[in-house]
């Protein structure tokens, strides 16, 4: 059976997730062409240390940085570089925090100047993927109604969902149970408990679902080359319905996005 986090436990998450959320938001103003991720690594690592956190992913499994910053054909788990972003790319920007011993984890894909129409299109439904889940994440349910919701909704748009890589629990450790894949039959897997936490995640391909990984041992690529979308929010399970820990509100801030995609989600004005 699956463990919920205390009260207590679910609000110091939150502020590892928001610490994210901030350096997301940071590093938004930030992407642009002519920039590096190499560069966009070091400003991350810099802010989320010079506001009380430690970088979550830096060492963990032997990963040589602070992000995992995966452009274009790239799934998850690139490695960054000093080679410049250019006009037209898409890149995943995926950041850990560990921050009073707990773990704040979730991922948005930026555009890089303009980009082409297709490619706006993977970035929208993925992100809408990212919410149709969250929805499924109530008292009740089970693991599997939330990767048959975002499967269901990726598939209809003709793009490919990853198998080999899913989400997961989340608290004192990067990874817990249970593991959040983004595909299942309904009323399958281990059933949600009050006080979860999870990060859920879409990785969807604009076309295959079949992956491959290069031989740095890290950076996971779509197997036909074309792009790949990954967001990621952390989610708790109070009263029997989600709520975020991890927002994009600070990414939207320093874009000039309006956008009410989170309110459903967010704590009560009395909370």
């Amino acid at each position: 059976m699956l463990k919920g986090k205390t009260t207590e436990e679910i609000e110091l998450m939150r502020q590892s997730a928001q610490l994210v959320s901030k350096t997301l938001g940071m590093l938004a103003a930030e992407i642009k062409p002519g920039v590096s991720s190499l560069h966009l690594d070091k400003l991350a690592e810099d802010f989320i240390r010079d506001h009380g956190g430690e970088p979550g992913f830096l060492g963990m499994y032997d990963f040589p940085n602070t992000l995992n910053m995966s452009p274009n054909a790239q799934v998850v788990h690139g490695i960054p570089t000093d080679e410049p972003l250019k006009e037209g790319d898409i890149i995943s920007v995926d950041c850990g925090v560990l921050m009073n011993g707990y773990y704040g984890d979730h991922a948005y894909t930026f555009p890089v100047g303009e980009i082409v129409e297709e490619t706006k299109k993977l970035l929208q439904v993925t992100k809408e993927s990212l919410y149709i889940g969250i929805r499924e994440f109530r008292l009740g349910n089970r693991v599997g109604d939330v990767g048959f919701a975002i499967q269901q909704y990726c598939e209809s748009h003709g793009y490919g969902i990853v198998r080999e890589l899913v989400g997961h629990g989340l608290g004192k450790k990067l990874h817990e149970a249970p593991e959040m894949p983004n595909y299942g039959k309904r009323g399958r897997g281990k059933k949600f408990v009050e006080g979860l936490v999870v990060a859920i995640e879409p990785m969807i391909n604009m076309g295959t679902k079949r992956i491959i990984q290069l031989n740095d041992g890290w950076t996971i690529l779509t197997a036909d080359g074309r792009p790949s979308a990954h967001f990621e929010h952390n989610v708790a399970l109070i009263n029997g319905k989600p709520q975020l820990l991890s927002t994009f509100k600070y990414i939207y801030d320093a874009l000039g996005i309006k956008s009410d995609e989170e309110h459903e989600f967010q704590a009560t004005q009395s909370a």
